[in-house]
Formats: C-alpha cells, sequence, structure tokens
C-alpha cells in the first residue's frame, strides 16, 4: 500500500522511541496520496519536473447539452487526468479528461457530484446565472488558482487505535503520544521524498 519498506519504518521508528509493533500498526492506517498545491507549495526538488494539473473554481467547462449538475453547487475543483502522476495512488482514475468536482465548501456537504470529461470532448463555459421561478440567480464562482500535483502519504486519523497503539499510549501517556507524533511526520517526510524520487524518475 505504500512505499516505506519495513526495513525503515523499524529504523525510524527506533529512532523516536516507538515501539515496532506500534509502527506497524500506523503504517497499517497510511495511503498513498496526491496533494493539489500550488507553485509555492512544490518542494523545491520536483519543481524541474512537475506541471499544472488542476484548477481550483472557474466557471465548468461542460460538453454540449450538459448543463450545471442538479443543486448547482460551485465548481470547486477540475482536476487534469493525464496530468497526474502514474502509479502513485492505489485507487482507479480516469488516464485522460477531466474530472469536474462541484460542491459546498461545508462538512458535510448537502450535495456535490462528480464528473468525468473524456479527452477530445467538445466543450463550452457555462454561465454562472440562471433563471428560478422568475428570477435571476447567479451560481458562486470561486477564483481560479492553478495547482500541482505533488505525491505524499495520508494517515488515518479517525479510526481507532490499534492495542499496541493503545497499550503503549497508556503505559506512558504524554511521552507516548509526542514519540507517535515525531514518529508520523519522518514518515510522512520519507514517504514524501520517496514519492518525490519516483515521480521525477517517471517525468
Amino acid at each position: 500500500m505504500t512505499s516505506i519498506g519495513e526495513a525503515l519504518l523499524l529504523k525510524t521508528a527506533a529512532e523516536h522511541g516507538v515501539p515496532g509493533p506500534v509502527a506497524r500498526e500506523l503504517l497499517a492506517r497510511c495511503r498513498p496520496c496526491l496533494y493539489l498545491v500550488r507553485d509555492t507549495e512544490v518542494p523545491e526538488s520536483l519543481r524541474e519536473h512537475i506541471h499544472p494539473a488542476a484548477r481550483t473554481g472557474g466557471l465548468p467547462a461542460l460538453p454540449d447539452g450538459v448543463d450545471w449538475p442538479e443543486g448547482r453547487e460551485p465548481l470547486m475543483l477540475s482536476v487534469g487526468c493525464a496530468a497526474l502522476p502514474r502509479d502513485v495512488l492505489d485507487i482507479e482514475l480516469p488516464a485522460d479528461g477531466h474530472l469536474l468536482f462541484f460542491t459546498e465548501i461545508s462538512y458535510p456537504p448537502e450535495r456535490s457530484a462528480v464528473l468525468h470529461v473524456p479527452a477530445g470532448t467538445r466543450t463550452s463555459d457555462r454561465s454562472a446565472t440562471y433563471e428560478l421561478s422568475d428570477k435571476t440567480m447567479e451560481t458562486k464562482v470561486y477564483a481560479p488558482r492553478t495547482l500541482y500535483p505533488v505525491p505524499g502519504l495520508s494517515i488515518e486519523q479517525d479510526g481507532e487505535e490499534g492495542p499496541e497503539t493503545c497499550a503503549f499510549v497508556d503505559g506512558d501517556g504524554d511521552n507516548a503520544r509526542e514519540a507517535l507524533e515525531s514518529f508520523e511526520e519522518a514518515l510522512l517526510d520519507s514517504a514524501r521524498r520517496y514519492a518525490d524520487l519516483r515521480f521525477e524518475q517517471q517525468t
């Protein structure tokens, strides 16, 4: 699931005072991810190789005959699938075209929609204004910003901690939690550096 080898995992855990079984439980809660960030947040090591892959906000470019999704939630994000690095995620995404994400900025959102527009499809921008009950309404349009894909690792924070982790924290309290926090940071940093190297090799 992740690119972190067991030897590196256990070495990093030992450096931070985290037992091996606890480290393995933490790794089981990890998944590879892609952070979509602005140009100022792109790591120096990737600047020569990275290309834009997404955009926040703006108006949706939709195929002929396709309108805003029902509910007219704002366009939050457009992702160019072909611009994403390959073999980074553990989920299937379209190889080309664009994914359009419509939703309100709220948690949880009342409604949301994702549309895939295949590559080569004739599209045009949809207007933000529309008529409803003889009134002219306008869908919120967020400012467009270009985003770049940075490989990384995410840790499930809402799930229950495993028995080894609970025993470790119960036995050493705040010291154990501090050790776990520093270990998590080191683990994420190691995963990012490994992913950066893989990304450079693919571009």
